[in-house]
């Protein structure tokens, strides 16, 4: 019935089931997360942290993937490149990078794995490629350098992403990951899979990279994988 402009109507005890279900799993989902997770630092220092490091950066960043854009788009191809990723709770979002690859990447990928088997077996177990047909030469430079990566600064900006977390999934990668711990953190733009053995580690030991790293997660642990990864960009040794 209507009362003074408000609709009244009785609570079910189905109602009410639900909405304890709904509490005690966001309960239990708590409970269940590594004790780095549930920290004071990863629950209210970590996200404005991210926000005030992005703002600071961004007078020095935004000019050099202006420049970097730029080279792109004089040598034929778009300068960004979207794809959906897989982040926190399973939602997927939209991650920006610089392109690197041809306009025709996935056809040229199924293409390259199907006429060669050890590339094909080196993709099952890494989801990489040493020698990746796809990879345009102002490509291969900027994933040295590891510049591609810096439009995923507006992907923190947004709260899609952290500045340290798990590596981001792809949709299709879900089924090859074998851990949970992904699931409650953000990914990350860095972290600890990133300066570990990342070309040479198969795709399943990214999970063993995540627990830990949800485990001891804590200002001090991304302070010193934040100075790692200076470290890893400027051997230049992603591909």
């Amino acid at each position: 019935m209507i009362r003074m402009g408000f609709e009244m109507r009785h609570i079910t005890d189905f109602d009410i089931d639900t909405m304890v279900s709904v509490l005690q799993a966001s309960k239990d989902e708590t409970n269940n997360s590594p004790a780095g997770i549930k920290s004071f630092y990863a629950r209210f220092v970590k996200r404005p942290l991210d926000v005030l490091l992005v703002v600071m950066a961004a007078p020095f960043v935004l000019p050099v993937v202006l420049v970097l854009a730029l080279v792109i788009w004089y040598n034929g191809d778009k300068p960004f490149y979207t794809q959906l990723r897989v982040g926190r709770s399973g939602r997927s979002f939209r991650l920006w990078k610089l392109r690197t690859m041809v306009a025709n990447a996935d056809a040229c990928l199924a293409d390259y794995l199907a006429s060669n088997p050890e590339a094909k077996a080196e993709w099952d177990l890494t989801q990489k490629l040493k020698k990746d047909p796809r990879i345009t030469s102002t490509g291969t430079f900027l994933r040295k350098t590891s510049l591609d990566e810096l439009p995923q600064l507006w992907n923190v900006l947004r709260g899609d992403m952290s500045l340290v977390g798990p590596r981001p999934m792809m949709l299709d990668q879900q089924t090859l990951y074998p851990g949970s711990d992904y699931y409650h953190l953000r990914p990350g733009v860095t972290g600890l899979w990133q300066i570990s053995d990342r070309n040479d580690s198969s795709f399943a030991a990214r999970a063993t990279f995540d627990a830990s790293y949800a485990k001891d997660l804590s200002l001090h642990e991304d302070a010193k994988i934040v100075a790692k990864t200076i470290g890893v960009v400027l051997r230049c040794t992603g591909y």
